[in-house]
């Protein structure tokens, strides 16, 4: 009987997650939709956390304004925080602001200097890495968590693997990140796990100039794409 009521629930587990092919369906094609009107743009990556009077909200915001003054879009994530930076200096420079929101139980909530249009929600975090991997022509970096970590070390991976064609990896904030990138030249790369050329496309910075410089000469005399 046990063994029963076992397969049973594994049975409705089967069913559950095939008619959940349609809702994942349903979120490509609505972001893919979305997305591919918006034209060349920059994603900008950061902790929830990071209060309105830290010095990176500050910075993401010059950077954002310089971004977008450069006529490129802010992609964020759409939520507090960095993400509420990248969002306001794309507002604030009359450029164009998008929001990927996701569902969580707590940090994330819109934050308000999304375009009204470009606000989109998802319920799954793989299909948002999707739409900000496949709309970006670079990822800028700030200062966070996992879930920031996650975003840059699947970008390097995608490149990596020749699965997306490369762009620049920006990453704001020497004091923070030279700590984890020294061991990875020193740990990592002397043990043979990653080659030399898997760093090239990754530049540590401070500054917003510094930001649009390494972009805008990346695809200087380049056609500005989606990235597959």
């Amino acid at each position: 009987m046990r063994k029963e009521q076992h397969h049973k629930g594994w049975n409705e587990i089967k069913t559950n997650d095939s008619w959940a092919i349609f809702k994942i369906m349903g979120e490509f094609v609505s972001g893919f939709e979305k997305m591919s009107a918006i034209g060349p743009c920059v994603s900008i990556f950061g902790s929830a956390r990071t209060q309105e009077s830290d010095k990176y909200y500050k910075l993401a915001i010059d950077i954002a304004k310089s971004v977008a003054e450069a006529g490129y879009g802010v992609i964020t994530g759409g939520g507090p925080g960095i993400m509420e930076a990248g969002n306001r200096g794309a507002h604030l420079a009359g450029g164009t602001s998008v929001g990927l929101n996701i569902d969580l139980p707590f940090e994330q909530h819109d934050n308000p200097y999304i375009d009204d249009d470009k606000n989109l929600d998802f319920d799954y975090f793989f299909v948002r890495k999707v739409m900000f991997v496949k709309y970006s022509q670079g990822f800028v970096v700030m200062p966070g968590g996992f879930g920031t970590l996650d975003e840059l070390f699947e970008a390097i991976t995608l490149i990596q693997t020749n699965k997306i064609g490369k762009f620049p990896i920006i990453l704001v904030g020497s004091h923070f990140w030279e700590g984890l990138f020294d061991w990875v030249k020193t740990t990592m790369l002397q043990a043979g796990n990653i080659s030399p050329q898997d760093l090239d496309l990754i530049k540590i910075v401070d500054s917003g100039k510094e930001v649009v410089e390494i972009i805008d000469a990346f695809y200087k005399g380049n056609i500005l794409s989606p990235n597959f």
